[in-house]
Parts: C-alpha cells; sequence; structure tokens
C-alpha cells in the first residue's frame, strides 16, 4: 500500500483545526502574590523645614520599607543629624516613624 502525501495547503489547514490552546501555568508555589508582582513603591517629597530656602528631596521606597529607615535616609541626605531629626505633615501633624512607608503614604500623602 502507498500512502498519497496531502497538498501543503491541506496540510497546514489541518494542522490549524487541530492546534490546542496554551495551557495556563500552574501558579508557583512558596510566593506571595506580592512578591511574584515584584512588590509596590511610594514616593515622598521631603522637604527641609530648617532652612529658608526649602530645599526638598524626592526618595522612592519599597512599600514594605520601615519608615523609620525612610527618616534617617533622608535626614542623612540633607546633612542633619537622624537621632534629632523628625518628619512632620505639610499640616504640621507629627509622624510616628514606627510603621511602614505603605501605611504613613496613606494616612498622610506623598509631601512631609
Amino acid at each position: 500500500l502507498k500512502f498519497r502525501r496531502r497538498p501543503p495547503a491541506l496540510r497546514a489547514a489541518r494542522r490549524c483545526c487541530l492546534r490546542r490552546p496554551p495551557r495556563a501555568r500552574p501558579a508557583r508555589r512558596g510566593r506571595s502574590m506580592a512578591a511574584s508582582k515584584g512588590g509596590g513603591k511610594v514616593s515622598f517629597k521631603i522637604t527641609l523645614a530648617s532652612d529658608k530656602a526649602a530645599p526638598f528631596k524626592v526618595i522612592v521606597v519599597p512599600e514594605e520599607a520601615p519608615f523609620l529607615a525612610c527618616l534617617k535616609f533622608a535626614a542623612e541626605q540633607f546633612k542633619v543629624d537622624p537621632a534629632t531629626s523628625g518628619i512632620i505633615t505639610m499640616e504640621g501633624v507629627g509622624i510616628n516613624p514606627n510603621q511602614t512607608s505603605s501605611q504613613i503614604f496613606l494616612k498622610h500623602g506623598a509631601e512631609l
């Protein structure tokens, strides 16, 4: 018995009909959704109130970063002592630095 080959146009048509949709990938185990997406970042515009020129720095940090680390970093950028530094909002409300950056951002906004 001899088998005849189909013409190329019919072979391509047959392949398109039999093509399966791509399978969904299984979820990765051991990672949270935030870790798999890379996590978010927040930015703060911090203005130095003790200077008449009112210089400011914009810092971008991960959402889960402790705000105390942001406070220390900003104080070092302004060349002031981090131990005696504090942050207040534009409305004059003092901020407790023992929170995450995302909590501060949601409560007080980006301008500090």
